[in-house]
């Protein structure tokens, strides 16, 4: 059975882009990113919500983000090989390989997922809260930037939830690696539909 992964870089202070969306401060080296590519490399499906599927389109229609390095170019492959889910109400249409549109987000459709061969990320903190808020992820990866920016879009809901440290890494950049086993969430209604996502 599979697990479904939560990562994302996050500032010190718990946040994936400041108060006026910006993330420059989050961008891996080669080192950090070889690591991104070993733990990915099993991944079978990314879930996503239309903007973070607007912003990693590029890895396969932009030639030009896969050739600014090795690791680069084998991040693009890894992600256009995978399986892509994008939950919107509002997109009209997907245009990369593997990639289907969903209208809704159902916790029964990700447990079907879960219980193939392989694993699952959800990535950006919109989905990703609504996956935990329905107690469907199963591990947290945090790549800790070393710089606070003060506030913007927290990587985590204001949900109690009760981790296990499975292992800490550190890089040369001082970024540094967590990873959780989710143990719990605090518990809201389970249903099939919930709020979709733009």
């Amino acid at each position: 059975m599979g697990q479904l992964i939560y990562s994302m870089l996050v500032s010190a202070d718990g946040y994936v882009a400041d108060r006026d969306g910006n993330f420059d401060w989050a961008v891996p080296d080669e080192e950090v990113l070889s690591v991104i590519n070993a733990d990915t490399a099993d991944v079978r499906t990314y879930l996503y919500g239309r903007r973070m599927y607007e912003m990693m389109h590029v890895w396969e229609t932009d030639p030009d983000a896969a050739a600014q390095s090795d690791e680069s170019a084998e991040w693009a492959k890894i992600w256009c090989e995978a399986e892509k889910i994008v939950y919107s109400t509002t997109l009209p249409e997907v245009w990369t390989r593997h990639t289907r549109l969903e209208r809704e987000f159902r916790a029964a459709d990700i447990r079907q997922l879960r219980e193939a061969d392989g694993d699952l990320t959800v990535d950006g903190p919109t989905l990703a809260a609504e996956a935990l808020r329905l107690g469907l992820v199963d591990q947290i990866h945090m790549l800790v930037c070393p710089v606070t920016v003060g506030g913007g879009l927290s990587m985590l809901p204001d949900l109690a939830l009760s981790l296990s440290l499975r292992s800490t890494q550190s890089f040369s950049n001082g970024m540094v690696q967590l990873k959780y086993d989710v143990k719990s969430t605090e518990d809201t209604e389970d249903t099939d539909n919930e709020r979709l996502h733009d």
